[in-house]
């Protein structure tokens, strides 16, 4: 089922892994960028392959163990991804830590839609964020776990009744925005044209807007906002905007699989429940999320470690 394994076995020979992380510190600026690549060579491979077991395991396993399993794997493959930009890392221990809470106890008619996450000041969320998206401090912003699971493309048949998102398509070269996003938006067409083009720092070309939508022409593969679906292979524009539409996919990964996980560990009888008596639209959302984690995490950190810098 997972076949982004195979393109990740080149980071398993050393000679390639240590070129890598020395052409990306040196990229990057790193003064003693051949010392620090051939330091931390194998720890990178490592932390790929320990999360490639992780991974092979839950596919095996149960349902009610399988968050437990995803999120650590996706945790050793983040490790690597963080080892390719920070050199460092983990420069102190404060770094290792989740850095992520959520409630402890939960509420009576506890739904997990509406459950939260909060990101910390401190830990492992907050310094991938900071290192490899650049991202400003989020110490303190809360993360509905159905924000979240709207951020996920793939699972847009779990919300049968809700339009999430508006597929793009490409002609001639160009991609296509029909003129429905307008309306989510409630923007006009120059309007929008101005906010995709703000949104994706100039990288934008020829930008156009007619009766038939918006229509532009950027890179092979488009950021933020648009998201990519693995299972369709096609990329999507968020059908209205949330402050979530800026959140990138690894993030929206993690703070789910970090949650499910402690769920999984600690809420065994509510866990248990809505594995056996599927009362709620949760399950669907939960069991989709997971069998698509399976295989968008291994994705997401390949696209990671193979995109060219910029």
């Amino acid at each position: 089922m997972i076949n982004h394994w195979d393109e990740l076995i080149q980071f398993q020979s050393a000679e390639y892994t240590q070129a890598y992380l020395k052409n990306r510190y040196k990229t990057a600026g790193y003064d003693d960028f051949s010392a620090k690549s051939y330091e931390n060579c194998y720890a990178f491979m490592y932390y790929l392959e320990h999360g490639e077991a992780y991974y092979r395991q839950a596919i095996q396993a149960p349902v009610s163990i399988q968050p437990v399993l995803l999120f650590y794997g996706f945790v050793h493959l983040l490790k690597a991804c963080l080892l390719s930009v920070d050199p460092l890392y983990p420069e102190t221990t404060s770094v290792l830590a989740h850095g992520v809470t959520s409630r402890k106890k939960k509420k009576q008619n506890y739904r997990f839609g509406e459950d939260e996450v909060k990101i910390q000041k401190m830990g492992l969320c907050a310094h991938l964020a900071n290192k490899m998206f650049q991202l400003g401090p989020l110490e303190g912003n809360k993360y509905s776990m159905q924000s979240l699971l709207m951020q996920i493309p793939e699972l847009d048949t779990a919300f049968p009744h809700q339009k999430h998102f508006i597929f793009v398509e490409e002609k001639g070269g160009k991609y296509l925005l029909p003129s429905k996003v307008l309306d989510g938006f409630h923007m006009t067409a120059e309007r929008f044209s101005n906010y995709l083009a703000e949104k994706m720092h100039g990288r934008l070309e020829g930008v156009g807007a007619d009766e038939g939508g918006v229509s532009f022409s950027c890179g092979e593969f488009l950021p933020l906002p648009f998201r990519f679906h693995l299972f369709k292979k096609q990329f999507c524009f968020p059908f209205k905007m949330h402050k979530e539409n800026d959140l990138p996919d690894i993030l929206v990964h993690y703070l789910l699989l970090y949650n499910l996980s402690m769920i999984s560990r600690y809420e065994t009888e509510w866990w248990a429940e809505l594995l056996k008596s599927r009362e709620t639209s949760d399950f669907p959302a939960i069991t989709l999320f997971l069998h698509t984690a399976m295989e968008k995490g291994p994705f997401l950190c390949l696209q990671f470690l193979t995109a060219k810098n910029e």
